[in-house]
């Protein structure tokens, strides 16, 4: 999964040169996959536990590889918007892959032996987000997109076999039918809000374009929040959020893609994840790196991400989940404030420190939250569990994709208009920087220099950097008191978890 989230990301400028596509086109590159597979997590966790776990986690991986199958078949200028399609298809498999798989692994671990379990679960993340950019950007090199796209298929297809082979198959016997009339409004919900958010940087915040679907998105959120408060059998249990330590988990979930909730409506920022997109775009597109050399800044920020979340779960025997958690957070953001100070065309000492302490920051809660997530409610609702966690995660990355880069679009805007007054398309050529165009900004701009776009990119960056430190320190402040306040859950107490088990999940 993180080389089908970060392959991409590398391969885009290569994909825009092969299958074509506008700035909204290879915009819908991540985010398709991105929003069918945040908006499907928690179906997909409901089915596991009435189907089976080994039977969905399996079905998953094979519409994984299919659809990468098609996806290298491709060709001619306008496949992109087939290929965004086909990345549609390929965030379904991998949501019904992610949530069988880590309900399946719940069911097999207890206790301590769970955490270090699941610590393995984000190290494994780990590897494929620290080796998956250097790893595309040498097969980009080397072979072209499609090798890109192939690797994760690749990768798929070894997970297929030795499921096939060991996992053992386990449900929840009490698990009630799918709740399809939430499935729909959840995932027409957010489907809406991300579509309206992506039009932002073209059409600007009073645009019909923007507001229609975002104000469907209100309408279908709400008619989903009816729908489940009245369902017998709901996808989503509302009544969990009554419970701070539950909410803790769910804003520890959101905090890699984005920060907080602020002012009166959601402000997704990011911690890690959405520079998973953004650096290789500014260091191939913006800057003319060379894919590899752009996979080798990205491999410093993901190095710690190999052990730092095995070290997270030893950790966590002697301090609190909710100390690891918030110190985390903060290291984080002191990164992406000193990241704030390279400007583009920085040398690879220069930035190597800042990347890592992102990396080393986010990586102390990557080890723990989807072990949390599966400790806050009985184990026989670990489907669920899981859905409810990694949709709220993925859910928030996906949507902090759009919302950052319309924020990043709007401060390019900005700079670009003092750069040249005279410019009446500011905001289509900030979106085409925002991509990594860097070559069709200069032929729309020919009075302005690569250097002085360079630093109008630069003080742009540097602005959204500060901003998303600010709003990533009061992520920590909310994900610390709240798992902190030691408030058990009836569901945990009634599933006869221990008082140990639960001590250990606070």
């Amino acid at each position: 999964m993180p080389l089908s989230f970060t392959g991409p990301a590398v391969a885009l400028p290569a994909l825009r040169e092969a299958l074509g596509g506008g700035p909204l086109a290879l915009n819908w590159v991540t985010n398709a996959f991105m929003l069918s597979f945040g908006a499907t997590l928690m179906a997909a966790g409901a089915l596991a536990d009435v189907y089976g776990r080994r039977r969905v986690f399996l079905a998953g991986l094979a519409v994984v590889v299919g659809s990468v199958l098609l996806q290298v078949c491709l060709q001619g200028k306008g496949a992109i918007i087939g290929f965004d399609l086909l990345r549609a298809l390929q965030g379904l498999g991998a949501a019904a892959a992610l949530a069988a798989g880590t309900a399946g692994l719940a069911q097999a671990y207890d206790g301590a032996r769970r955490t270090r379990a699941f610590s393995f679960v984000g190290t494994s993340f780990g590897v494929g987000l620290a080796f998956g950019p250097l790893l595309s950007g040498w097969l980009l090199q080397s072979w072209g997109w499609r090798s890109v796209v192939l690797s994760a298929a690749a990768a798929a297809s070894a997970a297929l076999l030795l499921g096939l082979r060991h996992m053992p198959e386990s449900r929840n016997p009490q698990a009630q039918r799918l709740d399809l009339p939430g499935a729909l409004s959840f995932t027409l919900a957010l489907a809406l809000l991300t579509w309206g958010m992506l039009q932002v940087p073209e059409t600007g915040w009073s645009h019909g374009r923007t507001w229609l679907p975002l104000a469907a998105a209100l309408l279908a959120a709400a008619a989903f929040v009816q729908i489940e408060r009245r369902s017998a059998h709901p996808m989503l249990d509302l009544s969990l959020f009554r419970y701070p330590r539950f909410v803790g988990v769910q804003l520890l979930a959101a905090a890699p893609a984005y920060a907080f909730v602020v002012l009166l409506a959601a402000a997704p920022a990011y911690a890690f994840v959405v520079l998973l997109v953004l650096l290789p775009l500014r260091f191939i597109g913006v800057e003319g790196l060379a894919p590899l050399a752009a996979g080798q800044r990205m491999f410093v920020l993901s190095l710690p991400m190999l052990f730092v979340p095995l070290l997270a779960g030893w950790l966590a025997r002697w301090l609190s989940a909710a100390l690891l958690c918030g110190a985390g957070l903060l290291v984080c953001a002191v990164g992406l404030l000193w990241l704030g100070r390279c400007p583009p065309g920085s040398e690879l000492a220069q930035m190597a420190a800042p990347l890592l302490l992102i990396g080393l920051g986010i990586g102390l809660p990557w080890g723990l939250m989807d072990g949390l997530a599966v400790t806050v409610v009985p184990r026989e609702r670990a489907g669920m569990a899981t859905g409810i966690f990694s949709t709220v995660r993925v859910a928030g990355e996906g949507i902090a994709l759009a919302v950052v880069g319309a924020a990043l679009a709007a401060l390019l805007t900005r700079e670009l208009a003092a750069l040249s007054p005279s410019m009446t398309q500011g905001s289509a050529v900030a979106q085409m920087l925002v991509t990594g165009n860097m070559q069709g900004v200069q032929a729309l701009m020919q009075d302005a220099s690569a250097a002085e776009l360079l630093k109008a990119y630069g003080l742009a960056f540097s602005t959204l950097l500060d901003v998303l430190a600010g709003v990533t320190v009061l992520t920590a402040v909310g994900v610390f008191a709240f798992l902190r306040s030691g408030m058990d859950m009836p569901h945990v107490r009634q599933s006869g978890l221990t008082r140990k088990a639960a001590t250990h999940a606070d």
